[in-house]
């Protein structure tokens, strides 16, 4: 039987999320990323890109090819959050697909042309997710992966494109070799110096030629130029594991911020335990120095989602680590071994009075954003570094809520 594959992207997804949640941005030229001098771009609006805007720029390239673009510094928890909403739609309409970052998705419809339409079905699909969430979203649709993610990148912005089976060639060969899949910014610029230009030209060349010059991923950029493809759809599953780094504007030796950016970190990732129905049972802590050298503590702990068990396990964790006294350019906290459940209360520690502010602090969160009460001890975390995405030993904590 032969395959029909469909590939989904959320266009400029962080981009179109921060415009959903503030609609005074849509039209405006918008970078998500890094604020500083050493913060890089994690989405550009469209209308940046008409100025060189790019992806992966630093920011402050992109500050003067663009100088009146709002610049944002973007919330992991925000995209997660409607990441997860696609998502369960996606889980509820199709069989299988796999999940292949926050804003993508394959789903493999074969056979079902016979009892619907492939195509009627992933238009009715978009419109859904469209209508249910807000979000701008383009696919494209053919016999495999590699074309169906071409299409969908020709569909862009917001549209769909289906390439007929057997077509797959001629749909491909006007465009320029960087279309391909796997064909980056080095590869690109030893197909030019070869003269290569448009895919057609890749498809005319003897497969022998490609392997000599590009080795084992010729041979895959060859075939991928002509349209052959055979990897499959991976069933997607719930991940394993949450994390996130927090890289400083500038390297610092001082172990109260240091401490402070890691209880925010956890206090916020453990919120995304208990908001996803997940509890952790492994934690990691990282440091990264100024000469680059990182290292890595992890420890077992029984399941969890608590911040006053979790944010004492890190802070001894970071104590056992941080031993070198030299100046740290990027912290990380890592949870692992996830599971689905909800936090069990603790007989014997546990009071009604911390769960109902677990209950309390955790509405905030869903109604103002993850960042809007927060640790005393963990505020200053918000103003010395940048986020990468993409989350009783203590007293009850001190809250400070931020006026919206």
């Amino acid at each position: 039987m032969e395959k029909t594959i469909l590939h989904l992207d959320l266009d400029t997804f962080f981009v179109s999320v921060e415009r959903l949640i503030n609609s005074e941005l849509r039209n405006k030229p918008l970078l998500v990323g890094g604020t500083s001098d050493r913060g890089v771009v994690a989405a550009c609006s469209y209308e940046t890109r008409g100025f060189g805007v790019h992806s992966g720029m630093p920011m402050k390239m992109a500050r003067q090819l663009c100088p009146e673009a709002v610049i944002i510094r973007g919330n992991s928890a925000s995209y997660s959050k409607h990441s997860d909403i696609v998502t369960d739609i996606i889980k509820e309409e199709v069989p299988l697909f796999e999940k292949s970052s926050i804003d993508e998705f394959y789903a493999d419809l074969s056979g079902m042309d016979r009892f619907f339409g492939c195509y009627h079905f992933a238009s009715e699909l978009r419109k859904k997710i469209i209508k249910e969430t807000g979000l701008p979203i383009s696919f494209g649709l053919s016999v495999n992966k590699v074309v169906s993610k071409v299409a969908t990148n020709e569909a862009k912005p917001n549209n769909q494109l289906k390439v007929d089976s057997g077509y797959e060639k001629p749909f491909l060969a006007p465009l320029s070799i960087k279309k391909i899949p796997m064909v980056g910014d080095k590869t690109y610029q030893t197909l030019r110096n070869l003269g290569l230009r448009k895919v057609k030209t890749v498809q005319e060349m003897p497969v022998d030629l490609m392997r000599r010059v590009l080795g084992v991923n010729g041979t895959v950029i060859w075939k991928r130029a002509n349209g052959v493809d055979s990897s499959p759809v991976i069933p997607f599953c719930e991940r394993k594991s949450i994390s996130t780094e927090r890289t400083f504007d500038r390297d610092t030796i001082d172990v109260t911020k240091l401490r402070g950016v890691l209880i925010a970190m956890t206090e916020n990732l453990a919120y995304q335990l208990r908001r996803g129905e997940k509890l952790t049972a492994c934690i990691t802590v990282k440091i990264r120095y100024s000469d680059f050298n990182t290292y890595s503590k992890q420890v077992r702990i029984p399941y969890t989602s608590a911040d006053h068990i979790l944010i004492p396990k890190i802070l001894d964790l970071f104590k056992l680590l941080y031993n070198r006294r030299l100046l740290v350019r990027l912290v990380g906290v890592r949870f692992s071994h996830l599971v689905s459940g909800n936090y069990q209360i603790n007989l014997f520690e546990d009071t009604a009075e911390v769960l109902s502010l677990y209950g309390a602090m955790d509405s905030i969160r869903e109604r103002f954003g993850d960042k809007s009460v927060l640790r005393a001890s963990g505020m200053g975390a918000k103003t010395i570094g940048r986020m990468h995405n993409p989350f009783i030993g203590l007293p009850p904590p001190l809250l400070a809520h931020r006026k919206q």
